[in-house]
């Protein structure tokens, strides 16, 4: 819920203060909440060891999620501001809000990444404020990626229609585009440089340390699970944007809420089923959607079915006031659900 609260604090509409919910009335679901850093996982002995004391597992569910790596581009850290980094966010709003003329760059610097339309979204909505402030037209808009098309996991027909979502709000995509380095106010690729007045990033991402450590996860990769999220290591399952679910042998499951919460389904039933000494049968769907906001109170509908029969199959729905209030619907549904 945060990346889609971080999104909504660039346009001023959401304050971080206003938006936080206190984790710890998961108790009164019947789960204790430990608030401590996870320090070392011993697959062996089933022991999780945090900042101040050894917990004893039976069945382990790893959902550690991921880590910022902008230290893995020379010069990013220091010369530009991190989208999914919630210290920059207040300072993207005032960027942006505070701008006369110049270029704004958006750049995805490292696949792959978490919640795949956010920076899309992002580039929209800053769109968005720069119309408000009335400086729309004298600042150029570039969004950077390293991949061809704006959104591999949806297809070439789902990227060619963000594609003319992004131009219509005069937005140029430069496919094809990896960064190499960051300089003050220049971007340096394998191919080319460009210059900018301000760099908004979505930095390279890697596993926690912890997971690498106790050897679920090689170096450099992510904790290699099948479709029952069951992982390497008995009774170990991991979920969410810590795993790598292959679809094919060059697809993966997107990193991206919705996912997580279908993968805790499928690993919910499978314990259940090994507690009662039943089959344990349940596997992930690959079944999921997400809005892709594009200002003004609009957003559009992209719906994914990952392991669809012979090819993954994605759909978007054209953006309309509607879906937006979906969004809102779904974000309240969800905390009052769970917390």
């Amino acid at each position: 819920m945060m990346d889609l609260v971080k999104l909504w604090m660039i346009t001023g509409s959401r304050e971080f203060e206003t938006s936080k919910k206190p984790l710890e009335n998961i108790t009164k679901k019947g789960i204790e909440f430990i608030n401590e850093n996870v320090t070392k996982i011993d697959l062996q002995n089933k022991i999780v060891r945090t900042s101040y004391r050894r917990l004893h597992y039976d069945y382990l569910i790893v959902a550690l999620g991921v880590e910022l790596a902008p230290e893995q581009i020379p010069g990013l850290k220091e010369n530009s501001l991190v989208l999914y980094d919630i210290n920059d966010v207040p300072r993207i709003r005032d960027a942006i809000r505070g701008m006369k003329s110049g270029r704004i760059a958006v750049a995805i610097t490292g696949l792959p990444y978490k919640c795949p339309p956010a920076p899309y979204e992002a580039a929209l909505l800053i769109r968005s404020v720069l119309e408000e402030t009335g400086t729309s037209s004298s600042i150029q808009m570039d969004f950077y990626s390293p991949t061809p098309i704006t959104l591999p996991a949806g297809g070439p027909q789902v990227s060619e229609e963000i594609l003319q979502i992004l131009k219509s709000r005069h937005i140029e995509f430069h496919g094809s585009h990896k960064t190499i380095s960051v300089e003050q106010s220049r971007i340096k690729f394998e191919s080319g440089e460009a210059e900018f007045d301000l760099l908004i990033a979505v930095p390279p991402h890697k596993v926690p340390l912890v997971a690498v450590d106790c050897g679920l996860a090689q170096p450099g990769k992510f904790i290699e699970v099948d479709r029952s999220c069951r992982t390497a290591s008995d009774n170990v399952y991991a979920i969410g944007d810590v795993n790598q679910m292959m679809v094919t042998d060059k697809i993966a499951v997107p990193k991206a809420g919705i996912f997580a919460e279908g993968e805790g389904i499928t690993v919910a039933k499978n314990i259940v089923s090994k507690i009662k000494k039943e089959s344990e049968g349940a596997v992930f769907d690959g079944r999921g959607g997400c809005y892709l906001e594009t200002g003004k109170k609009t957003a559009g509908y992209l719906r994914v079915d990952m392991y669809a029969d012979p090819a993954p199959v994605t759909e978007l729905k054209s953006p309309t006031p509607d879906y937006f209030l979906e969004k809102e619907k779904f974000e309240k549904e969800r905390l009052e659900k769970w917390l």
